[in-house]
């Protein structure tokens, strides 16, 4: 299951700009990363007078906007998804969701804090708080990180959200050499060998499998 964590914080305080500087570092890891940004107040991605504009008027329910580079999809909801539901029915082939925004949802929760705009914390542990990012040290129970600590804040996600997806170890060699696995692709691989071998008579509970094949 892809692990969920939530960037939140009062208005101002900086959610977006930590985020901006944590995706890089996740990414230079290897790891695929969704975001999901929360807006309470609604939004427009179909601008009046294009194509997919013009299908929704007309009364699609679901407006699909493809190219080779990108996929856009706008559809019709019956209430505010939550980030479970969201993950469900539209996110896949990544290895962590990033929300910002989200700070009733029960998923775990970083809070971005900064005492020249905010005189209390938004969240507690009660509110599966994990951690916090501010410009002053909180002792609540939880880790704290400064602001312009990304790296720690990428080991600390890391360690909790993504190790055990390194810990489970598949190894590629092509002519003698190791090629290094994005975490998508070895999820890909230790699903599809693991299931195929499983299937196989006496295989059930396989600890080590090896592959070997020569053209």
């Amino acid at each position: 299951m892809i692990p969920i964590l939530s960037i939140v914080g009062k208005s101002d305080s900086g959610k977006t700009t930590f985020i901006e500087k944590l995706l890089p570092e996740l990414v230079r890891r290897g790891y695929r990363v969704a975001t999901v940004k929360h807006d309470v107040h609604g939004f427009e991605v179909d601008r009046e007078g294009k194509d997919s504009w013009r299908h929704k008027q007309a009364g699609a329910h679901t407006t699909v906007i493809s190219s080779p580079q990108k996929i856009a999809l706008i559809r019709d909801v019956e209430k505010d998804f939550t980030l479970t539901e969201l993950r469900e029915k539209l996110i896949q082939d990544v290895d962590l969701i990033l929300s910002e925004g989200y700070k009733n949802d029960v998923q775990p929760k970083i809070e971005i804090f900064r005492t020249e705009k905010h005189k209390e914390l938004l969240c507690t542990k009660e509110d599966n708080l994990v951690a916090i990012v501010s410009d002053k040290e909180f002792d609540v129970g939880v880790s704290c990180f400064f602001l312009d600590d990304v790296k720690g804040v990428a080991d600390f996600i890391e360690k909790k959200f993504l190790k055990s997806k390194k810990e489970e170890g598949v190894t590629l060699k092509v002519n003698g050499r190791t090629v290094p696995l994005k975490p998508f692709i070895r999820d890909f691989l230790l699903g599809s060998i693991k299931g195929m071998v499983r299937s196989l008579k006496g295989c059930e509970k396989p600890k080590k499998i090896e592959i070997q094949i020569e053209d």
